[in-house]
């Protein structure tokens, strides 16, 4: 890959991108929400909102929101814009890469930008939902499961609410800060909070 990769707010101009990237990913899986209902989940937290471009190309994107811990968004409704939970545990919905650019890293950009948005915002924990069988994926990225938490049938079958502190300090100097675009082994198809 030799176009440069850039993790930048989620602007206007990347909805089509976005909810084309989100309709591949969760049509299947009975869990697309639609462009409603993810706009008003950007606009409920436009600073925790990112994409990640691939030289002039959206790669992928992650959006995130504050709630409380042991709460996720309804699939079934948009998000209401006027609530407003305080810092404290930062739910990553979405994170969706390509299909033609997985496995080079570019979902741990975004994870590591968001982990950074969190840490900036005095947020203590990232929680997700992990769905259609990635739980190992995001146990192998730091989240601890919680079963029971979710209710039978909410985000489709195999959907575990998971959560991670997010560490006090930015990664060690022997360990990069940006993730180098490596492929990642056995990543799944998406990523959703409910990845």
């Amino acid at each position: 890959m030799t176009d440069s990769v850039r993790v930048r707010p989620l602007a206007d101009r990347d909805w089509d991108a976005v909810v084309a990237l989100e309709r591949d990913a969760y049509t299947g899986l009975g869990l697309s929400e639609g462009r409603a209902a993810l706009e008003s989940r950007a606009a409920a937290s436009p600073d925790t909102c990112f994409v990640v471009d691939i030289g002039a190309r959206t790669a992928g994107y992650v959006l995130a929101l504050p709630y409380p811990p042991h709460r996720w968004p309804d699939l079934t409704r948009a998000e209401e814009a006027a609530t407003a939970f305080p810092a404290g545990n930062l739910h990553l919905h979405d994170i969706v890469v390509a299909p033609g650019l997985r496995r080079r890293g570019l979902a741990r950009h975004l994870l590591h930008h968001l982990t950074g948005t969190a840490r900036t915002r005095g947020d203590e924990r990232i929680s997700l939902v992990a769905v259609g069988g990635t739980e190992r994926f995001w146990s192998a990225r730091g989240f601890v499961a919680e079963p029971g938490v979710v209710p039978e049938g909410a985000y489709g079958g195999e959907a575990v609410y998971m959560s991670k502190p997010v560490p006090a300090h930015p990664a060690h100097p022997d360990h990069p800060a940006h993730p180098s675009l490596s492929p990642s082994p056995n990543p799944p198809p998406f990523l959703r909070e409910v990845s």
